[in-house]
């Protein structure tokens, strides 16, 4: 097992000190100046409904899906099923021992020839957190990257424009150790990694989207075919589209986009196949596996400049 150098938990103390960008650092209904008073209350992005593909049954299906061109992989808090994407066939499954050290697996992604879950004590305390990475052909467990007690309980994982993504959740729902909040939900970060999952950057989720996800937490993540990245919470049925900010720490809400017979949990973008990408969730409660079209071309960026610079004459006093 590899531990990642103690000096990035101590940088974190100043990384999660989030300051919110120009173009959205509160609601607008919560702006306020002598000059102009209240502002009217901002717009919510729209929202668009995604397309129904395919459905498998997968006994596994409680935490997350992974998937690569030829298999899909069900994850549970101990194991990991691989199954055949043509005939949803279950063919092998990773097994945990119920005395550990697998707890809570999370969700998971598809590199090459490696499956990366990610891993926690959800829910003891203090939140530990690991990236445990298995053999796709035989579904062996080969390695073990730690971040031990970290930003928060990490959740999804994901490679993007050549670095690692992350997202380290936190809970308002109360810790049956502490009788306190399981890291408090706004405390939720998105981070991004390098090759050696050392933080080369933080970002925050809009407070609006994290009152959604409220008492849970941000439970998945995946960049999709457009350069965006989607989000999922614990419950709800609906993927967020998020833009990195031009400036500033927090995640920009370009889109909703409703998904039928979803409750939240760990989600994939199969871009196995540029020409036809789909988007994979799971149905918890019903141990489904659901694909997707998604209205990714209708999905356009709003212009919100954020700032302006001002000549002679029209400086703000």
């Amino acid at each position: 097992m590899r531990k990642l150098p103690a000096l990035i938990a101590a940088s974190t103390v100043l990384a999660a000190v989030a300051l919110p960008p120009a173009s959205a650092a509160l609601p607008v209904a919560q702006v306020h100046t002598k000059q102009f008073g209240m502002a009217a209350a901002a717009a919510e992005p729209p929202t668009y409904d995604a397309t129904p593909l395919k459905s498998y049954p997968a006994f596994d299906a409680n935490q997350a899906i992974a998937v690569d061109a030829k298999y899909f992989y069900a994850v549970n808090n101990t194991t990991i099923t691989k199954h055949d994407r043509r005939t949803g066939e279950p063919l092998l499954q990773f097994a945990g021992d119920e005395d550990g050290p697998f707890i809570h697996m999370d969700s998971g992604m598809v590199l090459g020839n490696k499956l990366y879950a990610v891993h926690s004590n959800y829910s003891d305390w203090p939140m530990e957190s690991s990236i445990e990475v298995f053999d796709t052909k035989t579904m062996r467990h080969i390695d073990s990257y730690s971040f031990g007690i970290y930003r928060g309980s990490l959740t999804w994982l994901d490679r993007h424009d050549g670095a690692w993504w992350a997202g380290f959740a936190n809970y308002d729902d109360v810790s049956d150790e502490t009788g306190e909040p399981y890291g408090q939900t706004y405390n939720t970060q998105i981070v991004k990694l390098n090759d050696k999952f050392e933080p080369l950057a933080s970002y925050t989720i809009p407070k609006q989207i994290l009152d959604r996800f409220k008492p849970m937490s941000n439970s998945g993540g995946s960049w999709g075919p457009d350069g965006r990245l989607w989000l999922t919470g614990h419950d709800l049925g609906e993927a967020y589209v998020m833009e990195l900010p031009t400036a500033g720490s927090e995640l920009r809400w370009i889109a909703t986009v409703n998904l039928p017979d979803v409750q939240g949990q760990g989600i994939a973008w199969d871009r196995s196949d540029p020409r036809h990408p789909t988007f994979w969730a799971i149905s918890r409660p019903d141990r489904l596996v659901h694909t997707f079209s998604m209205p990714v071309t209708s999905i356009k960026t709003p212009t919100a400049k954020g700032w302006s610079v001002l000549g002679p004459g029209q400086f703000r006093k």
